[in-house]
């Protein structure tokens, strides 16, 4: 049987099987990942690892107000970060069996060892600047978590799109971006929240990037997944993303225009970036779940993949 292009394929003598699974069940195991837990570790470690960069940046440019509230919201962050991963994996020991051995191929591994790093290190540097003892270590402390930060607060999205979860692992490109805009704008929020006006200005250029990278990511991730990305904009996942994009905006607008002049505004922009960035975080593991349990999102995609592959290369039979 001639195919387009003159190459020569095997001849379909049955119909092409539907997407439907086994008495309809997943084609993927679903998980018993609780969205408290799973969501607040992904919100937490980017709300901690860009909080170290801003406190750095604080320091070094006479913000010591916002440096030490940083300094201490990162702290507390990761500590949540690191709680909720083990309450969702059910026994501390579990974490601890992740560090018998570092694996440099399993983001897992290797989140779990920049976790054990980090922690201690930003925690070194909010202690220092809160009691004012050792202060060139908790200077150093200060620029290691920072060194740091960036790799806390896109390795979850790493992490997620290194499993078979659709939503995900189809995005690996674009969620590193989504994650990173999301943290950035979470830790703009922390500082606008707690600092003082006079302080404020780089959080709010902070907010207004954050912001712009995440929708800029978020676009770009729903046009390459295709059908996947219907997960993205149905459901549970649907109206938080939806909600996330109206926050962020407003965070960002207010933060702008009026947060430096404003106290209150500086704490409204604030409250809605980090709740913006809750909301992605929150609708990307709802989105994920949701590709989980519905067969087409596994099947069809894998499909479409073949045939591209199949279209771009001639079989054994036409050579």
């Amino acid at each position: 049987m001639k195919r387009r292009g003159g190459r020569r394929g095997e001849r379909l003598v049955v119909p092409e099987a539907e997407f439907t699974s086994y008495y309809g069940k997943p084609v993927l195991n679903v998980p018993a990942w609780k969205p408290a837990n799973i969501g607040g570790y992904f919100f937490l470690g980017g709300l901690a690892g860009a909080g170290s960069v801003l406190a750095a940046g604080a320091d070094l440019t006479g913000r010591p107000v916002t440096a030490r509230a940083l300094k201490t919201s990162s702290t507390l962050a990761v500590a949540g970060s690191a709680a909720a991963l083990v309450h969702d994996l059910g026994r501390p020991s579990r974490f601890a069996h992740m560090l018998r051995v570092l694996k440099p191929t399993s983001p897992m591994s290797v989140g779990s060892w920049l976790l054990a790093g980090y922690g201690p290190v930003t925690g070194a540097a909010a202690v220092s600047d809160l009691t004012g003892v050792l202060p060139r270590a908790g200077r150093a402390a200060t620029v290691g978590a920072a060194l740091l930060g960036p790799a806390v607060a896109a390795y979850t999205a790493v992490l997620a799109a290194d499993t078979a979860v659709p939503a995900w692992h189809d995005g690996h490109r674009e969620l590193p971006y989504v994650f990173t805009g999301s943290a950035a704008m979470a830790a703009a929020g922390a500082a606008l929240l707690t600092g003082p006006l006079r302080e404020n200005g780089p959080a709010r250029a902070a907010a207004v990037l954050g912001a712009a990278a995440e929708a800029g990511a978020v676009r770009a991730l729903k046009s390459r997944l295709g059908m996947v990305a219907e997960t993205y904009e149905q459901g549970t996942a649907g109206r938080l993303m939806r909600a996330s994009s109206w926050l962020a905006a407003s965070g960002a607008l207010a933060a702008a225009a009026c947060a430096g002049r404003s106290r209150a505004a500086a704490a409204v922009s604030g409250t809605a970036l980090l709740a913006a960035s809750l909301c992605t975080r929150l609708g990307v593991f709802h989105a994920g779940r949701r590709s989980m349990e519905d067969p087409k999102y596994t099947v069809v995609p894998q499909r479409e993949r073949l045939r591209q592959r199949s279209g771009e290369r001639p079989t054994a039979s036409g050579r």
